[in-house]
C-alpha cells in the first residue's frame, strides 16, 4: 500500500489530493494540494531551524486563515505536537495553556501579539503571520526534517484544550492514529470525494472544527475557511463556492434557518451535519425544507474520542431525538458504574472504545486515570486496551439507537462549547468584586444552555451585575460570559458545605432575572 493510501503522520493526508486540485481557500486566495503541501514542507523546515524537535509543542493562536492551517500541519510535518488555541481565548487561558504544555514556539497574528506577550514566558519565541520572521519560515527550502520520519501513528500529534469540570482547560492528547482513523471514519459515512467543497465554519481549536480539514483532505476535497461573523456570510460563501457539505453547532443552525437561501447557495449542498449539542426538532424540520436534496447527519462526539456516533439520515425523521449508533471503526457501550452493560432503556454511561480513543490528558495523570480506563470484555475478561468513559448519561433502545440524557458532572454545554463552572467562578473571584461565586447552566432553546452566575459580595459595598460583567469581559471569551448575574447576600450551601447549585437554580428560576 502506498504512503498516500496509508499515511501514518497527519500532514501526509495532503498526499491524498491531486496536485492541481484546490485544497484550501480563504477569502480570495486558494492553494492547490501541491501548493499547500509545499508551504507545509517549507514551514516545517523553518520550524526545525528555529529549534523545534520531535515531540515539542507548537502553539497556533489565530483565527482561520491559510497561514493557520499551514502552521498546524507544518508542526506535524516537523514531528512536533500541534496545539491549536481558540482565537477567543483571553490572556488567562493562554497563560494556562503555556504553563501546562510549554510550547517551544507560538505562531500568532499581529492582533493577538499583545495577549501572547502577556501570557507566555519572555524566552518563548513568537512568530507573527505576515512578519519578516514568518516570511523567513515560509521561504525555507524544504528538506527531510530529522526525527520527523521516525514518528509513528501512535505518537502524539495534537493537544486540544477543552474545558475541564474542576478548573482551567484540560489538554486532550490525540495521536496521529486518532486523527487519521477519525478522518477516514467520518469521511467514509459522509461520503466525501474530491468533488466535495466543505465550508469550515467551526473553530479549528474545536475537534469538530479541525475535522473539517482532516475529513476533507482524506478524500482530496476542497476546504473553504470562514471566520463566522454574520450568518448571511455563510449563505454567501455557500453560493460563491458551490458548497456541498456544511457542519454547524445548534446555535448557528438556529440563526441560519432565519436566512434567505437563494437557489445557488443550496444547489450543490449534499449534506448538512450537526454537532456540539442536540438540534431542536423544529430547526431540523426547517433545514430539511431549505435543503430538500441534502442529507441530514446528526452527530455526537467528545474531544477525548473525536466522534462517537451519528444518526443515519434515513432515521432522522423517525428518531429525531437519537444520537444514532457508533461510527465505523468504533464501539460505543452503555455501562453501569461497575462496568456491566445496561439493558435497553436503562440509563448508563456512554463508553467509547477503538482507534479514536485519545491518549489521555496532558500533564494530568489523575484525570487521565479517572476518564481513560479498561472495560470488561467477554466472560469478565478485562481488556488491556483503554476506553474513554465519557461522563455522559445515555440509554439504548431495543433497536440499538442511542439517546442522550445528560452529563454526570456539572459541565455546561453552550453555543457548542463545553464550559467549566469553575472557570467562570475563578474569573469572577479574580475581579476582586465578589467573595462567593457559583456558576451553572440552565436550558436555553438557542444556546443549549445559558450561563447563570450567582455571587455574594466581599463584605464591602455590594457589587453590581454590570460592574461584574464589565470585569469578566476582560477575562473570558464571549461564549463563557454569564447571560445572567444575580447578586445575593449569601450563597446557599449543601450539607457538605459546598455551594448548593440545585437550590440556586430552583431559587433563581422562581424570581425575575436581574440581568439576562
Amino acid at each position: 500500500m502506498s504512503e498516500a493510501a496509508a499515511p501514518v503522520r497527519l500532514d501526509r493526508l495532503l498526499a491524498r489530493g491531486a496536485d492541481g486540485d484546490p485544497a484550501l481557500t480563504y477569502q480570495d486566495r486558494t492553494l492547490t494540494y501541491a501548493e499547500l503541501a509545499d508551504a507545509v514542507a517549507r514551514v516545517a523546515t523553518g520550524l526545525h531551524r528555529l529549534g523545534v524537535r520531535r515531540g515539542d509543542r507548537v502553539a497556533v493562536y489565530a483565527e482561520k486563515r491559510l497561514e493557520t492551517v499551514v502552521a498546524l500541519f507544518a508542526a506535524a510535518a516537523a514531528g512536533a505536537v500541534l496545539v491549536p488555541l481558540n482565537p477567543l481565548f483571553k490572556a488567562r487561558h493562554v497563560t494556562h495553556v503555556a504553563a501546562d504544555c510549554a510550547p517551544v514556539v507560538v505562531l500568532t497574528t499581529a492582533q493577538r501579539l499583545a495577549t501572547v506577550r502577556e501570557a507566555v514566558p519572555e524566552r518563548t519565541p513568537v512568530v507573527v503571520f505576515g512578519s519578516a520572521a514568518w516570511d523567513e519560515l515560509a521561504a525555507a527550502e524544504p528538506v527531510a526534517v530529522p526525527g520527523a520520519a521516525e514518528v509513528i501513528d501512535h505518537d502524539p500529534a495534537a493537544i486540544m484544550y477543552t474545558s475541564g469540570s474542576t478548573g482551567g482547560p484540560k489538554g486532550v492528547v490525540l495521536s496521529h492514529r486518532n486523527l487519521l482513523a477519525g478522518a477516514e471514519s467520518v469521511a467514509g459515512y459522509l461520503g466525501h470525494t474530491r468533488d466535495d467543497v466543505v465550508l469550515a465554519a467551526l473553530p479549528l481549536s474545536f475537534d469538530a472544527g479541525f475535522s473539517q480539514l482532516t475529513t476533507a483532505f482524506a478524500a482530496g476535497a476542497h476546504v473553504v475557511l470562514v471566520n463566522y461573523l454574520l450568518p448571511r456570510e455563510i449563505v454567501r460563501l455557500c453560493a460563491r463556492h458551490g458548497v456541498t457539505g456544511l457542519t454547524c453547532v445548534p446555535p448557528l443552525w438556529l440563526q441560519l434557518v432565519t436566512q434567505q437561501w437563494p437557489a445557488e447557495a443550496t444547489a450543490r449542498l449534499r449534506y448538512f451535519a450537526n454537532t456540539g449539542g442536540r438540534m431542536p426538532g423544529a430547526t431540523l424540520t426547517r433545514l430539511r425544507e431549505l435543503f430538500p436534496a441534502a442529507q441530514p447527519f446528526l452527530m455526537y462526539g467528545l474531544t477525548e474520542a473525536f466522534r462517537s456516533t451519528y444518526l443515519d439520515p434515513a432515521e432522522a425523521g423517525r428518531r429525531p431525538g437519537s444520537i444514532g449508533k457508533a461510527i465505523p471503526n468504533a464501539e460505543v457501550l452503555v455501562l453501569r458504574p461497575d462496568g456491566s452493560p445496561c439493558h435497553p432503556g436503562e440509563h448508563g454511561e456512554l463508553v467509547h472504545r477503538g482507534a479514536l480513543v485519545a491518549l489521555g490528558y496532558w500533564n494530568d495523570p489523575a484525570r487521565t486515570a479517572e476518564r481513560f480506563r479498561p472495560v470488561p470484555g467477554p466472560d469478565g475478561l478485562v481488556r488491556q486496551e483503554i476506553a474513554v468513559w465519557s461522563g455522559d448519561t445515555v440509554y439504548r433502545d431495543e433497536d440499538g439507537f442511542l439517546y442522550f440524557v445528560g452529563r454526570t458532572d456539572e459541565m455546561i454545554k453552550t453555543s457548542g462549547y463545553r464550559v467549566s463552572p469553575a472557570e467562570v467562578e475563578e474569573a469572577a473571584y479574580a475581579t476582586g468584586l465578589v467573595g462567593e461565586a457559583a456558576a451553572f447552566g440552565v436550558p436555553d432553546p438557542v444556546l443549549g444552555h445559558r450561563i447563570v452566575l450567582a455571587v455574594a459580595g466581599t463584605g464591602g459595598p455590594e457589587p453590581t451585575a454590570d460592574a461584574i460583567t464589565g470585569a469578566l469581559e476582560k477575562e473570558l471569551p464571549v461564549y463563557m460570559l454569564p447571560r445572567r448575574i444575580e447578586v445575593l447576600p449569601r450563597l446557599p450551601r449543601s450539607v457538605n458545605g459546598k455551594f448548593d447549585r440545585v437550590a440556586l437554580r430552583d431559587a433563581l428560576s422562581a424570581v425575575p432575572a436581574g440581568r439576562e
